[in-house]
Order: C-alpha cells, then structure tokens, then sequence
C-alpha cells in the first residue's frame, strides 16, 4: 500500500501544472466514455450508485464495496461510426485488507485507410487505447469508504504511442437508514510518461465532481444529481452555427442576455439529473438527463431527445443484465450492454 500512495502522490505533483484545464483540452479523452449500461442510462455520470456491479467502481472508486466480492462484469458499447469499447471489471473482498479490483477499459477506433500526401495508398492501419484500472477501497468506518483507481494508460494511434498514468480518488458517505449517498471525487489525475512525439507533452484533463443520491422512502424512486467540471465555472462556448450564439441572424445585431439566464446556464451545465424506478429487486428502469450535452450537440432546427437517455436491467438466474440508450445529436445514439454475475454463486452450486 506504500507503494501504491506513493504512485499517487507522484501522479498528484506531476499533475500540478494542468490546474485548472477545460474539459476537452487534453488527451487521452475516451477516460471520460461512459461504458456502464446503468450510469449511461442516468444520465453519463453517477458516483453514487451504492450497487454490487464492480463496473461502477470505474466511475468512482469508493463505490468498491464488500458486496462486489467476487463479482465479474462485462460491458460493450456500439458506438459511432464503427466504434466499439468496453469495460471488464473483477472484484474481491479481503477482510482485513478492503476491496481490490482489476479491469480493463478499451476502445477500438476500427480500421483505416491509409495514404500519403499524394492521396497514394499506403496500407491499412488501426487506432486503439487502453486504461487498466487497479482499483483499492477500504472503509473507514459504517458509512464512510475511501478509494483510489490507478489507471496506467497506453494509445495506439497508428505508428504515434503515448503510455500515461492517471488516478482517480474518491470518499463517499452512505447513510442506510436515510437511503442517503453522497461522494466527492477527482477524476484522472494524471500525467503523460511517454508522448506521441519529440517530447511534446500534452495536458490529461482532471475533473473534480460531487454527487448525491436519495431513495425515496415511500416511492420506488431513487434519484441522483451528479455535478461535473468543478474546478472550471465556465464550461460554455460559443458555436458559429447555433442560432443562440448571441446575434440575430437576420438584423445582425447582439441579443442580449440576463444575468440571471447567463448564470443559470453555466450552472446547468455542470449538473447531470438521473432517476431509477426500482419495480423489484431484479428489475429496474432508469432515465437521465445531461444538459451540458444537449447544449453542445443538438441542432437548433431538430433538437428532439438530445442529451436525454433511458435504459433498464434486470436478473435471470444467476447473471444481470443492463442496456441503455444514450442520444446525442441527429448522427444517432450510442448503445450500451453489459452482464455481470458472481462467481461465488457457481462454487456454492457446484459444492452442493
């Protein structure tokens, strides 16, 4: 555990130099792709989901629990364009010691043609990156758990390598008779070790965030807000193509704005609204709404669902299974599917 402190403290001195980075500035940016079917569905960002599924834990590591003990996930996403990622997580609880975690969190950009200057071509070429995830959390006491995910990260992009190291650190307070969860977290915290090329280092972007979750207590209904992008109040910009972008498009002349509008729109923009409805223990729908990506990816003409996203899970057997469906402008939406089991329950099976 020394050892493990110690990479985190590196990682937090090297990282000294990025504060503070606006959110899409930086590399290494498929660390902030939801691959949780369950977190996808509420919205794109949850820390607060107290479950036993031990690929919720890539969104925070605090929320590694006992429970995950033994438990093994499996998450696909169908992106854009031929892009597919995922997530393989394995849990285990060591009484004395916490919970330990490992996993794997990937994205093939798929195959590409490749030319020259001429337009010549040259052969074919892929792009991938990879983030291992070595996750450890302990409880403090009853309702506090702190954890820690270090996440070596290595790019393929072609012929150009980068190999970083990124950490995420994150406390979370849950209150079982108040069905009450709240966590604090800084995300990918990190540094380049290798560049792309000629030792051009390129920022990492951290983000710290807060989230909460409250159940209901005479209601199925559980509901989470999850802040993003605390270090940086800021987070708007403008678009030459929008109509909102200040002018009027047809006497030219600047729109003006209250500063209450101004003010409401920047905070929306950090916060990620998402509600469960709990019908059972082995059923469950969820619905999410992300503002900050309805604003940046709609078209004015056709805004439709942009930002908003669904999903359900449920339990056969010994195995649960997740999908969700998260929109994001006209060119589509992504979806998302993941099971999960414990492995402890085909021991017991096979011990009978």
């Amino acid at each position: 555990m020394k050892i493990f402190f110690a990479i985190i403290i590196f990682i937090v001195l090297s990282s000294i130099t990025a504060f503070p980075q606006m959110g899409g500035a930086g590399t290494y940016q498929f660390l902030y792709l939801t691959n949780s079917p369950r977190v996808a569905a509420l919205g794109g960002n949850n820390l607060t989901l107290n479950e036993s599924d031990p690929a919720l834990a890539y969104q925070n590591p605090a929320l590694l629990n006992d429970s995950m003990n033994k438990h093994l996930a499996l998450n696909y996403v169908n992106y854009f364009t031929d892009i597919n990622y995922g997530y393989v997580g394995y849990a285990m609880n060591f009484p004395k010691y916490g919970n330990v975690s490992v996993g794997i969190h990937h994205i093939n950009y798929g195959k590409f043609d490749g030319t020259d200057e001429t337009g010549t071509f040259t052969g074919k070429f892929y792009a991938a990156e990879y983030a291992f995830n070595f996750i450890y959390s302990k409880n403090i006491d009853s309702s506090f758990r702190y954890g820690i995910n270090l996440k070596p990260v290595l790019s393929v992009l072609e012929h150009y390598k980068s190999f970083g190291l990124v950490a995420d650190i994150g406390v979370l307070y849950n209150n079982n008779k108040r069905k009450f969860t709240t966590s604090f977290v800084i995300k990918n915290l990190g540094t380049q070790i290798t560049t792309y090329y000629s030792n051009h280092y390129e920022p990492i972007d951290f983000d710290l965030q807060l989230g909460v979750t409250k159940k209901l207590k005479h209601a199925p209904l559980r509901i989470s807000i999850t802040a993003q992008h605390l270090e940086n109040w800021k987070l708007t910009f403008t678009n030459p193509n929008s109509t909102e972008n200040g002018s009027d498009l047809i006497t030219g002349q600047t729109k003006k704005q209250s500063k209450l509008s101004i003010y409401g729109d920047e905070f929306m923009r950090h916060i990620i609204i998402g509600a469960e409805i709990i019908l059972s223990k082995n059923f469950y729908v969820g619905l999410g709404y992300n503002y900050q990506r309805r604003k940046e990816m709609l078209v004015d003409t056709r805004p439709f669902m942009v930002g908003t996203s669904w999903g359900f899970g449920f339990r056969i057997s010994k195995f649960n299974f997740c999908y969700a469906r998260a929109s994001y402008n006209l060119a589509g939406a992504s979806n998302l599917f993941s099971i999960s089991t414990n492995l402890a329950d085909f021991y017991k099976k096979g011990n009978q």
